[in-house]
């Protein structure tokens, strides 16, 4: 399909490249030392066509055709970069936008981030989707783990939410998290964020690699439509 007579695309601007309560320290230090040895990854400014591992993963929830799964670090400028493309193409094709923990070696508040982004799932999944949101979009201003304890306590009154003093006291967030970039890692991930079309019920491919969300996301989605219906 033409990009230009897609009636679902809008017309987008370019978004700028890169424009709760503390987490007690057993969540951090379980994010830190299951990191420590994780081999170095980064977001790259080049895509890059992965050789997918273990696909086992790459299907669309129960009862969609098609859907959106990324991965994705909450503190990666490159995510923050895709994730207002990816919002508009969920809501104009409506179909699922699966996201996944894929944590950076390194960054020093997405793994609080990505935890605290699972404690608003247990309030709602949308609840927990809008915190992701809004950290991307503030995530120029957000350098220190203070400043993002800032944001997350600012997005939490502004919901009329109360954080606990220990969101995670057990660790079973972080395990999530963690269990993310453990998948990530056996499919041969190596950056972020990695976004894929998944397709249900295809004869063709099962899945298809976005390589460049700005320019190729419409165009993935109209194709994996058209296998789905095949």
């Amino acid at each position: 399909m033409d990009k230009k007579s897609n009636p679902h695309r809008p017309t987008l601007s370019a978004p700028a490249h890169r424009a709760a309560a503390p987490l007690i320290a057993l969540a951090a230090a379980f994010l830190a030392a299951s990191l420590a040895s994780a081999p170095a990854r980064a977001q790259f400014s080049e895509p890059h066509t992965v050789h997918v591992l273990d696909a086992s993963a790459l299907h669309p929830p129960a009862g969609a055709r098609v859907a959106i799964i990324e991965f994705d670090d909450l503190e990666c400028p490159a995510c923050a970069h895709a994730n207002p493309v990816l919002m508009q193409a969920a809501a104009s094709y409506k179909i699922p936008w699966v996201r996944r923990d894929f944590l950076i070696p390194g960054h020093i508040w997405s793994p609080i981030a990505a935890v605290n982004a699972r404690w608003f799932d247990t309030k709602s999944k949308t609840l927990g989707d809008e915190y992701r949101n809004y950290i991307f979009a503030n995530q120029i201003s957000i350098e220190t783990q203070p400043e993002l304890r800032q944001f997350t306590q600012k997005f939490a009154a502004a919901h009329g939410i109360a954080m606990p003093f220990a969101v995670d006291p057990q660790g079973k967030l972080a395990a999530e998290v963690q269990a993310d970039t453990n998948l990530a890692e056996r499919m041969g991930l190596k950056e972020t964020p990695t976004i894929f079309i998944a397709i249900a019920n295809s004869k063709g491919p099962q899945y298809i690699q976005v390589l460049q969300v700005d320019q190729d996301l419409y165009r993935d989605i109209d194709q994996a439509l058209d296998y789905a219906r095949h």
